[in-house]
């Protein structure tokens, strides 16, 4: 092989030695902001809005959601171990997280898309329709209550939990008669099965529930709420989440930290979208912005023939 072949021959290696590495780096990211593949981490309680979501966005695209549902205290620490890199919570995250992630030189980007709420359920074996947020305070800090045997949780670390445990001012998972399980769903399961149990769950699995829950969600009442030192009991309805009423509303957020366009950030996009946030309004709970509606003005009415 002469002189010339030989150098011929290095500058094709060295170019295929380029295409090899870019094309790894590509493979590295493999997902585009509209296609590909992503694993989303979700806070348990708010999993079927995420699921009706992630349907819709997946038809419309090339691309595929992992849902992975845990508690809100597992969600976070897959977060900050870098398990998990795009995640739906009930919260932002605070300044001592930002801090954290801002040492790595990333910054979050937190997106708000919708706002759901903490509902309270109990057996329709038991008429009482009403609850008062003072007496499930009282309750978790000991005292009897006469409307209330036992308060059920989804999960010890939910923000549920977390939520209840800070306007009650202690935690709420080392009380007496204080209960919890993994789901939500199991949580539907057992009030419905036991007279004077109250229940606390995402408001998103009463209204929207599988086919598999509707017969336990036939069973059950969803309570209106009296917020402390308010005098109204306020039903969790869409209007009233939507008027600010309901005392025990809460803002849904998507939290992208993949630092590059992925498919973090495009679902970040359908779900703040026109099409993402009329699937929120179907659903029961409330856009961040409400969406469009057309309005067709005719010029002439069509007279019916006959």
């Amino acid at each position: 092989m002469n002189k010339l072949s030989k150098t011929l021959l290095g500058f094709v290696l060295l170019i295929l030695l380029f295409v090899f590495s870019c094309q790894k780096k590509i493979n590295k990211n493999q997902d585009t902001i509209l296609e590909g593949k992503a694993t989303v981490y979700v806070d348990e309680s708010i999993l079927p809005i995420v699921e009706d979501e992630q349907a819709v966005f997946e038809t419309e695209y090339n691309a595929k959601l992992n849902l992975v549902s845990k508690s809100e205290s597992e969600v976070i620490n897959d977060l900050f171990n870098d398990s998990a890199r795009i995640v739906i919570l009930t919260r932002t995250l605070s300044a001592k997280e930002l801090k954290a992630y801002k040492s790595k030189k990333i910054v979050p980007r937190i997106t708000p898309f919708a706002t759901d709420a903490i509902a309270f359920i109990r057996s329709k074996a038991t008429n009482d329709t009403l609850i008062a947020l003072q007496e499930v305070i009282d309750f978790v800090h000991g005292k009897a209550v006469p409307n209330i045997k036992g308060l059920v949780f989804d999960n010890a670390n939910s923000s549920i939990a977390r939520y209840i445990s800070e306007i009650s001012g202690i935690p709420v998972n080392s009380q007496k008669n204080v209960f919890s399980f993994k789901t939500n769903k199991e949580v539907l399961k057992y009030v419905s099965k036991n007279n004077g149990m109250i229940g606390i769950i995402g408001m998103n699995w009463i209204f929207q529930p599988s086919l598999e829950l509707q017969e336990t969600v036939d069973s059950l009442n969803v309570l209106a709420v009296k917020g402390v030192k308010e005098s109204e009991y306020i039903f969790p309805s869409q209007d009233n989440l939507a008027q600010g009423k309901y005392p025990l509303a809460r803002h849904l957020y998507i939290v992208n930290c993949q630092g590059y366009s992925g498919l973090g950030m495009g679902f970040a996009s359908f779900l703040t979208g026109e099409r993402g946030q009329r699937i929120i309004l179907k659903s029961g709970l409330v856009p961040e912005r409400i969406p469009s509606r057309k309005i067709v003005i005719r010029n002439t009415i069509i007279k019916d023939k006959n």
